[in-house]
């Protein structure tokens, strides 16, 4: 969408415009619930938090204190921010989320141990980075937002951003760096 009628779309939505509400739901709910769901890696909690970001916009809007540019950046804000306070209100709970994906039994079971292992093996490099590598990984190869997004939602300079972004790689290839004795 252009900047001029992203512009256009915030004022009025902030003039609670009904159809402009609508349309930035629309258009962004599932982004974020993507977003949320791959940090908290539940699909009920996701769900909340995705809806608590959505609340906290009509929120704002209601306060006069809704975003004016960047709306795309203020969702991602709100959803990090909602990740982190869940994560809070979580600490004292030590327990592994259920799986709720199905198996598909038609594909090769060959297939899908490697790619089940593959995955195991990504999500358990991600965890070793710090919690702003991992937020930069996400948000710019996952959800596809610019350094200049990334930058605002998680309110560093685009240098932080591009920094982040190559010592997590570089990490992340060393994690996920297969040695030469394993592979014979």
């Amino acid at each position: 969408m252009s900047n001029d009628l992203e512009q256009a779309r915030l004022r009025r939505a902030n003039a609670f415009d009904r159809a402009a509400l609508a349309a930035i739901y629309d258009e962004y709910q599932q982004p974020i619930y993507r977003y949320v769901y791959r940090n908290v890696g539940e699909v009920e909690i996701a769900r909340d938090l995705t809806a608590e970001v959505f609340h906290r916009f009509l929120q704002a809007i209601q306060r006069e204190q809704g975003p004016t540019r960047h709306l795309r950046a203020w969702l991602y804000r709100a959803a990090h921010n909602s990740v982190i306070d869940h994560f809070r209100r979580q600490k004292h709970r030590q327990h592994l989320p259920l799986n709720e994906e199905l198996v598909n039994t038609r594909d090769d079971p060959v297939t899908l141990a490697e790619g089940r292992l593959s995955a195991a093996a990504v999500r358990a490099a991600l965890q070793e980075l710090t919690d702003d590598q991992r937020q930069v990984i996400i948000l710019k190869f996952i959800e596809g937002l610019s350094n200049a997004e990334a930058a605002n939602v998680l309110d560093k300079p685009i240098g932080a951003i591009k920094s982040l972004q190559h010592r997590a790689l570089a990490a992340l290839q060393r994690h996920l760096a297969v040695p030469q004795q394993e592979m014979w």
